[in-house]
């Protein structure tokens, strides 16, 4: 019998793309699977909403939608309306996202029953300073925050730290390595994310004139959703690099598994942008890791909290090319032990293992 009801309100859900979505998914999943009654409420965000009351239809828990407006006002009275109406018939409240955190902050002046944000990163360094203001306002009428990094917890102001729980993304593993992966020949270097300046796939083809002249038949690989392609084109043509690299748009996840497979080392050097968009995680990073494929990734972002330094990949500021380079000539001179660790390492964040940490926090009197 359940013992709980929760309501998780997500900015993003599957089947639709989106870091958020992909996690508020696996809570609702792994938390259902624990006995907590979930409802799940977020937006429909194709135009039909086929594909999601497909997918949601298959789901153990039940799922609410609002219709994304043209006028989006009516999209957000329409979530605040559903939200309190949702209120009355669960016991504790999970905020996934800028939006879900807003609606929380105005539930919570009506009740008194628990609620919870979790904290991805770029919803707290919100350049507009009333929306920045107002968040921290709702922060401080939560009961709990859960940040995704240590990083992602650095962001928030030094009075609400006390409250905040670190507990990093989880991932399904969907392939099982027995042993570390041989390096390939020729080296491939990908990057799996949206095609955006946070992720930071500019940096790599900065630096891959000088990756060239190291490693002359290496090839970049972009996998995600093409947002900015064109100015990554540009940028490569403009270097003379772009018969090193390939875009691979959207994938279906056994392509993906694929591609990585198939992969020397992943790359992510990812970067805040003057909006206020940060990298509050890096799953994808842990995703290469259960294959086998070491990683190297950013400091000073939630990449820090991804990837251990030395063990199952490199730590290196992402825009400095020779430390890239450096960094592949550590990782590739030092294969096997690099492969056999980033296996290891996934390990501790599979779901089965977070959602326990998620599960103190929610039954936590």
């Amino acid at each position: 019998m359940n013992s709980k009801k929760l309501l998780l309100i997500s900015s993003e859900f599957p089947p639709q793309p989106g870091g958020i979505g992909n996690h508020a998914y696996n809570v609702a999943t792994y938390l259902q699977a624990t006995h907590i009654a979930v409802t799940v409420l977020t937006d429909r965000r194709s135009k039909d909403g086929l594909d999601e009351v497909a997918f949601d239809d298959k789901q153990p828990f039940l799922v609410k939608r609002v219709v994304r407006r043209p006028f989006i006002f009516i999209s957000y009275f329409n979530r605040i309306r559903m939200a309190f109406s949702l209120l009355r018939r669960n016991d504790v409240v999970l905020l996934s996202g800028k939006f879900s955190l807003w609606i929380g902050g105005m539930l919570s002046l009506f009740s008194s029953k628990k609620m919870i944000a979790v904290l991805h990163g770029s919803e707290v360094v919100l350049t507009n300073r009333l929306l920045r203001s107002y968040t921290n306002w709702c922060l401080h009428r939560f009961e709990s925050t859960i940040a995704v990094s240590n990083y992602t917890k650095s962001l928030i102001p030094a009075n609400l730290q006390k409250n905040c729980t670190v507990i990093p993304n989880g991932f399904a593993i969907v392939s099982e390595v027995v042993s570390e992966k041989e390096k390939t020949t020729p080296i491939h270097l990908i990057t799996v994310g949206n095609v955006t300046e946070r992720k930071g796939q500019q940096n790599i083809i900065k630096a891959l004139p000088l990756l060239l002249q190291r490693f002359p038949e290496l090839t970049y690989h972009i996998v995600g959703i093409p947002t900015e392609k064109e100015r990554l084109i540009a940028l490569a043509k403009s270097l003379n690099v772009l018969e090193a690299v390939v875009f691979h748009g959207m994938v279906t996840e056994a392509d993906k598994i694929m591609l990585l497979q198939k992969s020397s080392i992943f790359v992510m050097l990812s970067e805040a942008t003057s909006g206020g968009d940060v990298e509050g995680f890096g799953i994808a990073i842990l995703e290469a890791n259960a294959l086998g494929v070491p990683a190297i990734g950013a400091k000073g972002c939630g990449i820090e909290d991804a990837i251990d330094d030395q063990f199952s990949g490199v730590l290196i500021d992402g825009n400095k090319p020779e430390e890239l380079a450096q960094g592949m000539e550590e990782v590739l001179n030092s294969y096997s032990s690099y492969s056999k660790n980033a296996i290891s390492w996934s390990k501790k964040f599979k779901w089965d293992e977070i959602i326990r940490e998620y599960l103190k926090i929610i039954k936590m009197n």
